[in-house]
């Protein structure tokens, strides 16, 4: 990663500084991600394998690669998935179309997508309804934005660059509105959001923050500390959109440099030279056993003084999907999670 402009700090003053480790919090598991891989698990315990799942449950390496390991088996599109077998659908979502081939396979589904994603389906289909053109603001490719965009395509409108934003075309300016896939940077939105309404004044905005409190709450996190870190690790996987965010979070900031990783054996020994103070975050699907591994190869080196910058507490939990309660119900005895 790039490092921000920032005035160079000389070697011998940084040095001269306890090294020291600022660990933010919140950080790793959210709750639409706690759900969706609880779901995935208790799938396995309650069907047996295999179980199949479109997409990756959530956008993380080691959480794929571990129920991988217990039988599941990733599929990128419903028809890869034996007629009449079970299939769980992620947390980033999925179209109507989707779930319409998997009814017309004979799939039994379970859907695990996150609540806060399902909210901006309801609100595409409303505005979709009262005949609004819908400008959704995201990253071209990503799930969750697919899944949205099929809620309403002849509707929709992706913006995802600055230059997209002159692209847009509606056919009433005053019945135009914007909506978010809910992993971006908030200040990235916000800048969408101002140029758009340069365009179109009257532009709405959606009745509540699509951004989800989990994203947002890990960059107020980041941003707190940033400035005091001459090195911002972020553990989270390079197709994890809310992981990425966090490191360009972290060097708008003020952090010196940033990187991305998956595990602690990523950490490249350079990066630590002249550095005193080593943030630590990770992204809304990463493991909080992987943050562990990270203060481990850390303390190893010098940086075992840690101190949590702690900027709110997350006390939400979502109920699991109807479809398995229903099952679980019946089943009392079924085993609990191994999580």
């Amino acid at each position: 990663m790039t490092t921000s402009p920032q005035a160079p700090v000389d070697d011998a003053d940084r040095t001269d500084r306890p090294k020291r480790v600022l660990l933010a919090k919140p950080r790793g598991y959210c709750a639409g991600v706690d759900r969706a891989v609880v779901t995935v698990e208790k799938a396995l315990e309650t069907y047996g394998p295999p179980v199949y799942v479109r997409k990756e449950i959530v956008h993380n390496k080691h959480v794929v690669e571990t129920l991988q390991d217990r039988g599941v088996i990733f599929v990128e599109e419903t028809d890869e998935v034996p007629e009449g077998a079970l299939v769980v659908f992620s947390a980033h979502g999925v179209s109507p179309a989707v779930h319409e081939e998997a009814s017309n396979r004979n799939l039994r589904t379970i859907d695990a997508t996150c609540p806060l994603v399902t909210k901006v389906h309801k609100e595409v289909n409303r505005f979709a309804r009262e005949d609004y053109d819908i400008l959704l603001i995201g990253h071209e490719g990503h799930e969750e934005v697919e899944g949205t965009s099929g809620e309403a395509p002849d509707r929709v409108q992706l913006v995802d660059k600055a230059e997209d934003v002159d692209k847009v075309d509606v056919r009433d300016p005053s019945k135009v509105v914007w909506l978010s896939q809910t992993t971006l940077s908030v200040d990235e939105t916000m800048e969408r959001v101002d140029q758009l309404q340069e365009r179109f004044p009257d532009l709405q905005a959606p009745p509540s923050d699509d951004i989800c409190y989990a994203t947002s709450n890990r960059q107020v996190a980041v941003k707190a500390m940033a400035a005091e870190c001459d090195l911002v690790l972020v553990v989270g996987s390079q197709n994890s959109s809310n992981s990425k965010r966090l490191v360009e979070v972290a060097l708008q900031a003020g952090a010196t440099d940033a990187h991305l990783i998956d595990y602690a054996d990523q950490v490249d020994d350079s990066w630590l030279d002249g550095v005193a103070t080593v943030g630590v975050t990770s992204g809304a699907s990463v493991p909080d056993v992987l943050v562990l591994q990270v203060l481990d190869y850390l303390s190893e080196r010098g940086w075992g003084d840690v101190e949590e910058v702690t900027t709110a507490n997350e006390k939400i939990a979502f109920a699991l999907p109807r479809e398995l309660r229903k099952d679980l119900d019946e089943n009392p005895e079924s085993p609990s999670s191994v999580r």
